[in-house]
């Protein structure tokens, strides 16, 4: 659910955009930049709420390829519990019961097929790979979470572009899906391979690489958007969002995104006066 990618190197100009990210909530969005983060809420109420601030954990300054995706990873779910300190009714993708239970089942089920003997080791990985990612897509399908990653999409992508976009965004962290399982499918059947004693470790590694390894497919193709293998990667993505994960927001829905884009941009720009700015 996370998207974008705030932190790529790029030269700034004076005309240039700020890169943001952003994650939907059932009830709101957040939006992220380098150095800053903005949440907007509509409460049970009806009234429209905003949060903001700047990131105590900042990803911009890691060069190194095998920690920086984690590292951005990191970076956003560390401003999570400072959203639900300032907006107590902010409602999390993962919260509902229903999204709970699949997790607890869905890690029941890799841990089966992960122990079983009649698959290959890269078969029990990647269908292991596809069963933790069903708690994820159970959770999308709450239509208020997919409304609200449309004005998200929305918002930003009409930002970036002067224009008004559509609900699918090429940065969209479901674009790092394909390339996410394939590298952690690879990564867990060599790690399968090491002593017992050190399987533990090897699996960790492998999981930290297949991360690393995703990210940076998915920064490639974000600079070559155009190149024919970063079509290819990207369209399951486009098809993902356009049918399942996102849907068309409500005015109100869009002026929520609208409000979290505003408020982080107010303060990235203030970093930037201020010479602060991380880009």
């Amino acid at each position: 659910m996370a998207d974008g990618e705030p932190n790529q190197p790029q030269t700034r100009k004076e005309d240039d955009k700020i890169r943001l990210g952003g994650m939907a909530l059932p009830n709101g969005v957040l939006v992220h930049g380098p150095s800053s983060w903005a949440c907007a809420i509509r409460t049970p109420g009806g009234e429209l709420r905003v949060a903001s601030g700047h990131k105590r954990l900042r990803a911009s300054g890691i060069r190194s390829t095998l920690l920086r995706g984690p590292a951005r990873l990191a970076e956003v779910f560390a401003v999570l519990p400072e959203i639900r300190r300032r907006l107590p009714e902010a409602r999390l993708p993962f919260q509902r019961r229903a999204v709970l239970a699949t997790m607890a089942a869905s890690a029941v089920a890799v841990r089966a097929v992960k122990g079983s003997t009649r698959l290959s080791p890269l078969a029990r990985e990647l269908v292991g790979g596809l069963l933790s990612v069903v708690p994820a897509a159970l959770a999308l399908r709450t239509p208020d979470l997919a409304a609200y990653h449309g004005a998200e999409h929305i918002s930003i992508g009409s930002y970036e572009h002067g224009e008004r976009r559509a609900r699918e965004h090429e940065r969209c962290g479901s674009h790092m899906l394909g390339p996410l399982l394939a590298s952690s499918a690879v990564g867990g059947a060599l790690a399968s391979r090491a002593p017992a004693q050190l399987r533990g470790p090897a699996r960790l590694t492998a999981q930290l690489g297949a991360l690393a390894a995703s990210t940076e497919i998915f920064g490639w193709m974000v600079r070559n958007p155009d190149h024919p293998v970063s079509r290819a990667l990207a369209r399951p993505g486009h098809e993902l969002q356009h049918r399942f994960a996102t849907a068309e927001p409500t005015p109100a829905q869009l002026e929520v995104a609208e409000a979290a884009l505003a408020a982080c941009l107010e303060l990235e720009r203030g970093a930037a006066a201020d010479g602060t700015d991380s880009h």
